[in-house]
């Protein structure tokens, strides 16, 4: 009966496995990285004035080690107004002295290095600064920045006033073009006024962003995140952009989304201006045999976002960011629609490439508050043991949540713009409060006496790293035993197979010959579920599954063994499970891992040590 109504559901016909990755195939350092993404106002303030800095990065630093991240990815810190908190740069080789100075940074560096831990930057190529000098002389029309912007002139309405050359909008609720009195033009900015597009048409223009790459690069970071790439080009004859049918443009209070952006995003050109950014990357790579990670950014099709990996002819972004589960999936998904996002995202890839996974950043709601608090460690999950790359926002591995920001506390540029009807659909600032260290005064970012520049989260009392460090199940330890899984074999090179075994239970494997087989189960409904596994035919041999890392909310401890016929999960829990016990020794290894799971099954985990010797498991690992 199961297996009938597996297959009267489309289970059976959405679940396959992705092949093995060759044994002998060498892992690039990039391609089974936890990349841990760091909103420098918001991490760590080190100085009292209430904005976070690279000197509280570094004083923190050790945290990177101890969750298991390889890589950190830093938000801009370039040197500007911020009218738009670091994305509208003024000087693109230099360090903004509210985060610190070039001594810091190289400091900061050089910590990380010592704990094998690398660095990429945010690169944003698309606009700078008003303040830039390039645009101050373009104004003057002093070359050769006269063309580094994009100028247009205005028309004239009915009445013979001055209007812009299109109806361009900007994303941030405002027309696309400004005037510029003393050049006597309008110039475009997709983005706030304050951030000019750059003109990539101009050869010297491109040069010279080139140049600001190496710059970095000859400090020694190890790549690039490629800030909002669609935008880099402009169509020609800068024609007026299609209006949605008026039905739904009624219903769009956001003027960017009332039209369709066939002549400001996604054009050809855009393509080969990332290859080129990936020459002067592979430059670096061929002195040295190290490679510079490039991540591209791009809300936009599948289809394109896969165009961002490169062509026959020419390499592209390692990484194209992938925001499946961001823009596709939410607290209402069902298994199947999980597994179809999964399976979206690798069917499209192209052969060869890295899939990575994505559930949050500075710019979209934290995982815990689009999925509930109850799924953090399922999403983690996903994120962590899928194959490919795993992306972490500050404060997921503890399972911080947005918080609830007023009219009169926001200071983003595109929910002021939205205005205080609007503001909460359209602001960034509740993903970007202050992470949450412990329960002192400012949730520990910064001294008691100062006022953080957005308000911590009323929740950091109980929500915090510190009090997470101390509990016997938490977020964090789950968190750290999901990075230790990514070290195994059998996650950076096993096979993958994905399937919905009921509409709210999700399971998928990852399994590589002789050695052991993980199996994820999560329950992503709201009701207590019952699982059935025997209805899957690559798994029918297992009778019986081990306990490897269970979610804080699960019934379940390590060790507890489960058949495959049958066994319940509480609304919203996941684990993962394993078919070995020497698996299950390994996990155990950790003190961390070991206070999350204090329960009558430390007894069994102990013989398990006893049985197969902890030394062994751990140079296995």
């Amino acid at each position: 009966m199961i297996l009938l109504i597996l297959i009267l559901t489309g289970v059976l016909a959405n679940s396959k496995s992705t092949p093995v990755t060759d044994d002998k195939t060498t892992l690039d350092w990039w391609q089974t990285a936890v990349y841990y993404q760091i909103y420098p106002r918001s991490f760590k303030d080190s100085n009292g004035d209430g904005i976070g800095d690279l000197k509280g990065i570094e004083e923190k630093a050790e945290h990177f080690k101890d969750i298991g991240v390889d890589c950190v990815w830093l938000s801009p810190i370039f040197k500007s107004p911020m009218a738009d908190f670091g994305y509208d740069i003024s000087d693109y080789n230099a360090i903004d002295p509210m985060y610190g100075t070039m001594d810091d940074f190289v400091s900061l560096q050089k910590k990380l290095k010592s704990m094998g831990i690398k660095i990429i930057m945010d690169f944003v190529p698309n606009h700078s600064s008003d303040e830039h000098k390039w645009f101050k002389k373009s104004v003057e029309k002093i070359d050769p920045y006269t063309d580094y912007y994009v100028w247009r002139d205005g028309k004239c309405d009915t009445n013979n006033s001055r209007i812009p050359p299109n109806n361009w909008q900007s994303l941030f609720s405002i027309p696309a073009w400004t005037w510029n009195e003393q050049r006597g033009q309008y110039y475009l900015h997709q983005f706030v006024p304050k951030q000019p597009d750059l003109n990539y048409r101009n050869e010297e223009l491109v040069k010279k962003m080139k140049k600001n790459l190496k710059f970095w690069l000859d400090l020694g970071v190890d790549g690039y995140r490629i800030d909002a790439v669609p935008f880099l080009f402009e169509d020609l004859q800068f024609l007026d952009e299609p209006r949605i049918p008026e039905e739904l443009a009624k219903k769009e209070k956001t003027p960017y989304l009332q039209y369709y952006h066939l002549y400001t995003k996604d054009l050809p050109e855009t393509y080969d201006m990332v290859y080129q950014f990936r020459d002067v990357l592979d430059e670096y790579k061929s002195r040295d045999g190290k490679t510079r990670v490039m991540v591209t950014e791009s809300y936009t099709s599948i289809k394109n976002t896969m165009r961002y990996f490169g062509n026959e002819t020419h390499l592209g972004a390692h990484i194209s960011f992938n925001f499946e589960f961001i823009e596709k999936l939410n607290d209402s998904s069902n298994a199947a629609k999980f597994n179809d996002v999964v399976y979206n995202w690798l069917d499209n890839m192209p052969d060869g490439k890295c899939a990575n996974w994505v559930i949050g950043n500075h710019d979209r709601p934290r995982a815990a508050t689009r999925f509930g608090s109850e799924m953090v460690d399922a999403m983690n999950m996903l994120t962590m043991l899928l194959p490919g790359a795993a992306f972490t926002y500050m404060g997921e591995e503890i399972g911080m949540s947005d918080s609830a920001i007023r009219w009169d506390q926001t200071v983003d540029p595109r929910g002021l713009n939205a205005g205080p009807d609007d503001f909460r659909t359209r602001s960034r600032d509740p993903v970007r409060t202050p992470y949450q260290w412990d329960a002192t005064v400012n949730a520990g970012f910064t001294r008691a006496s100062s006022t953080p520049w957005l308000p911590v989260n009323p929740n950091y009392w109980r929500l915090n790293l510190d009090a997470q460090r101390q509990q016997q199940r938490s977020h964090y330890a789950v968190y750290k035993a999901l990075a230790r899984l990514r070290k195994t074999r059998t996650v950076q090179r096993g096979s993958f197979e994905g399937r919905p075994l009921s509409e709210w239970v999700y399971a998928f494997t990852r399994s590589l010959p002789s050695e052991e087989t993980y199996l994820v189960v999560m329950n992503v409904g709201s009701e207590e579920e019952r699982v059935d596994l025997s209805g899957w035919p690559t798994l029918v041999n297992n009778e019986t599954w081990l306990v490897h890392t269970p979610s804080v909310n699960s019934q379940y401890s390590i060790g507890h063994s489960l058949k495959t016929n049958g066994f319940t999960m509480r609304p919203k829990s996941a684990m993962v499970l394993c078919n070995r016990k020497n698996a299950l020794v390994s996990s155990s290894s950790s003190s961390s891992t070991s206070s999350l799971y204090q329960s009558s099954s430390m007894f069994s985990v102990a013989m398990f040590v006893a049985a197969f010797g902890y030394s062994h498991m751990l140079a296995k690992q």
